[in-house]
Parts: C-alpha cells; structure tokens; sequence
C-alpha cells in the first residue's frame, strides 16, 4: 500500500515538474523586446527533403540587444530561410545582404507590453491549474487506498506532504511569471 501511496506522489510530482517546464518553454517564446534565439525556434526550413529547425541549417546569434542574425550554413538556404520567417506568425520582417539574414526587433509600445503581460498570466495560470490537478489526483488516489486498507493518519501524512510539494511549484510559477513580466516591462 504505501509503495502504491509513494508512486502516487512521484507520479503527481512528475507532473508538476513538466507544468512548470512547459510554462518556462512557453515564456521563453514570448518575444520580451529583446533578441532571443528561441523566438525562432518554432521555425522549421526544407533541408534536403526533411523540414528541420531553422538551428538545424543555420547559426543563429544576437549581435545586441535587439537584432537576431542568421548565417545559413549554405547560401541557398536564404531564400527559403527568409520565406519561412515571413510566413511564420512571430511578425519580424527579415533583410538580407546575400550572406547573413537580420531580424530587427522593433520596440515594444506600453500597450503591447501589457497584452505580453497578460499572455504570460495566462500561461501562468494554465501551469497552476495544472499543478493543482496534479494535487487533486494524488488526493483522489490516496483515499481510494485508505478504502483497501490504508491507514488514514499515513493519508493525512500523504495529503500533507504533496501539498507541500504542490507549494513549491506553485512558488516555482510565481517566479517564472514575475521574472518575465520585469522582462517585459524593463524599457
């Protein structure tokens, strides 16, 4: 009973980890005003018959803070690179000097700022609500294995220790989010 009662808490642990793993890959793409590889990271390029990450064909840097350039590793890639990047929903416009494409990212007006603020909440949200379904899970678990047997005090043990672990994501969402709005409201 009480390796089904650890598993269960692993299992919901595991959960709460991948939500707050999700909401940090999430938030890494949420353009903040400044250059960041990962905005591109969604993008994907015809490499020799195979659609590959636009890091798969090309090196993408951040020569300062607000512009993003990408070194085909082939010349004939950049008309593919830069069609990929128009047709792409990030709203970046790309230029080209024959060699190298750049990404100028425009700034960011108080009210974009706010609507990024907003999707970022959102996302936050949606991790919590993930963490605390976790939560609700493990409990649901826990007393159907106090109806087979298990004692109530180890269950009470148990709802203790998983809401203290549902805490400390709960925290870890709060840090993520915080840290991202600053991100976003930092001129």
């Amino acid at each position: 009973m009480e390796d089904e009662l650890e598993l269960y808490q692993n299992a919901a642990e595991e959960q709460m980890q991948n939500a707050v793993a999700h909401l940090d890959d999430v938030l890494q793409h949420i353009r903040a005003g400044k250059a960041n590889p990962r905005l591109l990271d969604p993008i994907k390029i015809d490499y020799y018959g195979t659609m590959s990450p636009l890091a798969n064909c090309a090196t993408v840097t951040t020569p300062d803070a607000r512009t993003i350039a990408i070194t085909p590793w082939e010349k004939k890639l950049i008309g593919d690179i830069e069609r990929a990047i128009i047709n792409s929903n990030i709203g970046l416009t790309p230029s080209n000097n024959g060699e190298t494409i750049r990404l100028v990212l425009p700034p960011l007006t108080e009210e974009r700022r706010r609507d990024l603020c907003k999707q970022c909440k959102a996302e936050a949200e949606n991790a919590k609500m993930s963490i605390r379904n976790a939560r609700r899970d493990a409990i649901e678990e826990f007393k159907k294995l106090v109806k087979n047997g298990l004692s109530e005090d180890i269950e009470k043990d148990a709802e203790e220790d998983i809401q203290k672990v549902h805490d400390k994501y709960i925290a870890k969402v709060e840090a993520l989010y915080a840290a991202k709005e600053k991100e976003i409201m930092t001129v």
